[in-house]
């Protein structure tokens, strides 16, 4: 087999190899910043969260609404969590990128009833993390997630006025 026989990457692989050096790097920026700051074991679950969300974000591609759905489900329960046992506060930085990147792609994707819904789930979960505490990290992730909201749709529409493409599956 040579160069020319070998399967080129698409740009999309390369886009979810990116993705997945951002999440890597902002998890473990993330999770060094905790370690100092909070000290103990505290970092452990805004790892784990972060870990699957993104995760989740990098295979997206497969099932966009399942892959949403189970991040946001995720990401509400690890924000009642965090409340209870005063760990920091969720969604953590890269877990709400990973957040928007899912509820975005879903909006882009998914049907008419299910990106409303997806929509919706994702601004429920801002207004989770606002009603558990107002700071930095929240803030950030009404911006991301606002983003999302307004990203996806008007992706949507753009791939819908393109004449020589159908809506992306």
């Amino acid at each position: 087999m040579n160069a020319a026989d070998r399967p080129q990457l698409t740009g999309s692989v390369l886009v979810d190899a990116g993705l997945g050096i951002v999440f890597a790097a902002g998890i473990a920026f993330t999770t060094y910043m905790l370690m100092d700051s909070w000290g103990g074991t505290s970092w452990v679950f805004d790892l784990a969260i972060a870990v699957m969300v993104c995760a989740l974000a990098v295979v997206r591609r497969w099932r966009p609404a399942a892959t949403a759905a189970a991040a946001l489900i995720a990401s509400a329960v690890a924000i009642a969590v965090a409340g209870a046992a005063e760990l920091p506060q969720e969604p953590g930085p890269v877990t709400a990128l990973g957040l928007a990147v899912l509820v975005g792609s879903a909006l882009r994707r998914s049907p008419g009833p299910v990106a409303a819904a997806i929509g919706a789930g994702g601004a429920a979960v801002v207004a989770g993390a606002w009603a558990s505490g107002h700071g930095g990290v929240t803030v950030l992730a009404t911006l991301m997630m606002t983003g999302a909201l307004v990203t996806g749709p008007g992706l949507r529409l753009f791939d819908s006025a393109r004449p020589d493409r159908a809506r992306p599956r």
